[in-house]
């Protein structure tokens, strides 16, 4: 499990974000158990509560389901969903922010685009 970092966003909503991320990186598979609420509570020091509430928001998004007395497991599919989710939303917080502060230091489109390729051929 990864460490919070991010003080402005809510801890429920950092864990539930850890749980996709290791969900699309292949670390927790379709079918497999994800930590429980006492397992995470225990590993961050958080109330229960905070680490329930993290936990049931990936519910309502069916990315991962309970199991009665046994424990929640990730969904079929959820890798795919949360893929499609993420990359929804790759416009609106790395496109646009990326564009307005080319735009700002008076980089073209151009220029953004090739500064990416080459970034890209260093990979």
């Amino acid at each position: 499990m990864k460490a919070l970092l991010d003080e402005s966003q809510p801890i429920f909503l950092q864990i539930a974000q850890m749980i996709m991320d290791d969900i699309v990186d292949g670390i927790l598979k379709e079918g497999e158990r994800v930590p429980s609420e006492n397992e995470l509570s225990r590993f961050y020091n958080i109330n229960r509560a905070t680490a329930r509430k993290g936990l049931q928001n990936l519910v309502d998004q069916d990315i991962i389901y309970k199991q009665r007395g046994i424990g929640m497991f990730v969904n079929e599919g959820a890798k795919d969903q949360v893929l499609r989710e993420k990359q929804k939303h790759y416009r609106e917080y790395y496109i646009l922010p990326l564009l307005e502060e080319a735009r700002r230091v008076g980089m073209t489109v151009e220029q953004v685009i090739n500064l990416i390729r080459d970034e890209e051929k260093k990979l």
